[in-house]
């Protein structure tokens, strides 16, 4: 099936498809005709090397996307924390997790919140 290209000059992306597009619709150049279905069966004869239909273009493509490393298969593995019961492995795992030593503050006592709300009241002025 062949179309008709029919350029708009004011859709053309470069200046040279504009001037080719003004020079289509003035009837100074013919417009190309176009064959989508040649045009495609040309690009799958493309597609395919000469030997890759072959024998040894199979095994050449085989060698060339054959993974370099063996990988072995994954197993599924299950994981699961057995409940002690004992309170001390609570406040060993509470005193990791608790107040880190990069922290500025690691402690709040009644003196600190006092002195906090202190700094908190607007001064008369």
């Amino acid at each position: 099936m062949s179309d008709k290209v029919k350029p708009n000059p004011n859709e053309a992306p470069t200046h040279d498809a504009q001037l080719a597009a003004e020079n289509i619709a003035s009837g100074e150049e013919k417009a190309p005709k176009v064959d989508f279905e040649a045009d495609y069966a040309a690009a799958q004869q493309f597609s395919v090397s000469e030997i890759d239909r072959t024998a040894e273009g199979v095994a050449a493509a085989e060698a060339a996307t054959a993974p370099k490393y063996e990988v072995p298969a994954s197993e599924d593995v299950k994981n699961e924390a057995q409940s002690t019961g004992n309170p001390d492995d609570y406040v060993e795992l509470a005193k990791e997790v608790g107040g880190a030593k990069n922290q500025a503050v690691t402690n709040v006592s009644d003196d600190l919140m006092q002195k906090a709300l202190e700094k908190g009241q607007p001064t008369a002025g």
